[in-house]
């Protein structure tokens, strides 16, 4: 009795294989050109401004420590906060390099 009725609601529709297909191409489309692309394209730009981090470059890390490069490793970096005063992080950890003279106090 219920199947009956279930088979007939679907009227004339069945299959619509082709249009589904399309429908999922154009919605992965979408979703790489609105959201994988431009997060590739900021990882990239990360990496490049991490390989060509210097010593004297003023830096802002991903806590929101600001500081001046004083030494370099392959992995780590010292960040001079204050006059004296060293922190070592993980080069990935820089979220921005600042233009020179930015921190004036150290």
């Amino acid at each position: 009795m219920f199947i009956t009725e279930a088979w007939a609601q679907a009227g004339g529709a069945q299959g619509g294989g082709i249009e589904s297909m399309v429908l999922i191409v154009v919605m992965f489309g979408v979703l790489y050109f609105m959201m994988i692309r431009p997060q590739m394209k900021r990882a990239k730009e990360h990496k490049t401004m991490i390989e060509a981090l210097q010593k004297g470059d003023e830096v802002i890390s991903g806590g929101g420590v600001l500081g001046r490069v004083s030494k370099m490793n392959e992995q780590y970096i010292s960040v001079e906060i204050a006059t004296g005063v060293e922190v070592q992080m993980q080069r990935s950890s820089v979220q921005l390099v600042l233009p020179k003279g930015t921190l004036k106090n150290l």
